[in-house]
């Protein structure tokens, strides 16, 4: 299996996660400047379209990123305080030739304490940009801020790849 993580806004995969992802499969992590590429989602779908990608995962701006992603490869993803509703501060446009296959499953995990991306905000995005044939399975934390300790982040892709029959 081959799992592409997108990385926050100004973060890094820490080796702790990493190690946590290994456990099912390669990851990819691509070292992505969100606030120099505007082009970042065409240009890792360009990047991606013809590998073997099985799932997307992401944080923050990589949750963004991801959700764009996942829905033009039509693969699964999960995403962890995704900045689906807030791009003022940083251009990233969302092309409008990218195919839309939906991604088939989704797994979103909110902060009911980040105060970075509200969960109302997120969830009122969703609301009104989700698709029929998605599988939204989403889940607020309620002890959960901004950054994603490693235990819930363990617990959170455990039961996403167990979603996926992994």
């Amino acid at each position: 299996m081959n799992i592409l993580f997108l990385h926050g806004l100004e973060s890094k995969l820490s080796d702790p996660k990493r190690a946590i992802l290994e456990a099912y499969g390669n990851v990819i992590v691509p070292d992505t400047d969100y606030k120099l590429d505007p082009n970042t989602i065409q240009n890792l779908y360009d990047e991606y379209k013809n590998q073997d990608i099985n799932v997307i995962i992401g944080s923050s701006m990589g949750g963004f990123t991801a959700y764009h992603l996942a829905n033009s490869l039509g693969i699964c993803a999960l995403l962890y305080n995704p900045a689906l509703p807030y791009r003022n501060k940083i251009e990233q446009i969302i092309p409008s030739t990218l195919p839309i296959n939906n991604a088939p499953f989704m797994r979103i995990v909110l902060g009911a304490k980040d105060d970075v991306i509200k969960a109302k905000d997120n969830l009122n995005y969703l609301a009104q940009h989700s698709n029929p044939t998605t599988d939204y399975d989403i889940r607020i934390k309620k002890e959960l801020e901004h950054q994603i300790p490693i235990g819930i982040f363990e617990n959170e892709t455990k039961a996403f790849f167990g979603k996926l029959g992994y």
